[in-house]
C-alpha cells in the first residue's frame, strides 16, 4: 500500500495513480519481476552516486504524442531502511491528492508504459537543504495543495500537479522565505524556471475537462488558453532545468 504523509505522520493509506481514472489494475508476474528488477538496479545507481537526495522519474505514460518522456517525478531519500521516494499522487478518478512515501519497486511497479527509471544527482548543497525537509512528514507538507490539475498552470495557486509540488518544495528547502506557493514561484521564475508548453485545441480541452476530474484548465490566464498555448510543469522540463541552473547534473537512465 502506498502511504500517505498526513498529519498523523504515514498512517493512513490508500492506492492511487497520477493522472489516471480509477481503474481495477492487478499487475502480471512479469511486471513484478520487472519492476522488482528495475528497482533493484536503480538502487544500485543511486547507491554508487553517493548521494543522499536524488531526483528521480518513471515513464509511467506514453507522452510521445508531446515530445516528453517521462510523466511522474519526486524525490528520493537515502534512509537507513533502502531509498524512499516522496510524491504527489492524486485518488483514483478525482481532483484530490496526497503525498506518498514509497520504496523504489512500489514507486516503479505503478503500470509503467516504459520500464525506465531516470534521475539526476542535486548539487551537495541542494542535497542538504532537501534532505531533512523530506524527512520530516509535517513540513514536507507545507506547500501541498490537495486540489489537483493534471495540467495546473505553474503560476497559480488554484491547483497543484505533482511535479509542480516537486519543485516548490525545493524552493522553499533553498530559499527559507519561500514559505507560500505564491513565494516559492515566483523563486522559480526567478531562478529560470520554464515551464513545457502544450498546445491543446480547444475541442480537446473541452473533452478532456468533461471526462477527467483530474484535468481542468481554468486556471490558465484566458489570452494563452484561447490561443491554445497550454503552460504545465512536466519531468522533462524540470530535469532541464535542473542541470540549466546547477543544481543537478545530468540525467541518468536505468532499464
Amino acid at each position: 500500500m502506498k502511504r500517505t504523509l498526513t498529519a498523523l505522520a504515514l498512517a493512513a493509506a490508500t492506492l492511487a495513480h497520477a493522472g489516471r481514472p480509477c481503474e481495477p489494475w492487478q499487475p502480471r508476474v512479469h511486471e513484478v519481476v520487472e519492476a522488482l528488477d528495475l528497482a533493484q538496479r536503480t538502487a544500485q545507481a543511486l547507491d554508487a552516486t553517493g548521494a543522499q537526495v536524488v531526483v528521480i522519474a518513471r515513464a509511467g505514460q506514453d507522452l510521445s504524442r508531446w515530445r516528453l518522456r517521462y510523466s511522474h517525478l519526486g524525490w528520493a531519500l537515502k534512509t537507513p531502511q533502502g531509498w524512499r521516494i516522496v510524491h504527489k499522487l492524486n485518488h483514483c478518478g478525482s481532483a484530490r491528492a496526497d503525498l506518498y512515501r514509497q520504496g523504489l519497486a512500489e514507486f516503479l511497479m505503478d503500470d509503467l508504459h516504459d520500464p525506465v527509471a531516470a534521475f539526476a544527482v542535486p548539487s551537495p548543497a541542494v542535497q542538504a537543504a532537501l534532505a531533512p525537509l523530506l524527512a520530516d512528514a509535517w513540513r514536507v507538507q507545507r506547500l501541498h495543495e490537495p486540489a489537483y490539475n493534471m495540467v495546473a498552470y505553474p503560476w497559480a495557486r488554484r491547483y497543484q500537479q505533482s511535479n509542480q509540488w516537486a519543485i516548490e518544495t525545493l524552493a522553499w528547502a533553498l530559499e527559507p522565505t519561500a514559505d507560500s506557493r505564491e513565494r516559492a514561484q515566483a523563486w522559480l521564475r526567478f531562478k529560470g524556471y520554464e515551464p513545457t508548453v502544450l498546445r491543446i485545441p480547444a475541442f480537446t480541452r473541452l473533452g478532456a475537462r468533461v471526462g477527467s476530474a483530474h484535468i481542468a484548465f481554468d486556471d490558465h490566464p484566458n489570452a494563452l488558453r484561447y490561443a491554445d498555448h497550454i503552460e504545465t510543469v512536466t519531468v522533462d522540463s524540470v530535469f532541464a532545468w535542473l542541470e540549466r541552473a546547477q543544481l543537478a547534473g545530468r540525467v541518468q537512465t536505468v532499464r
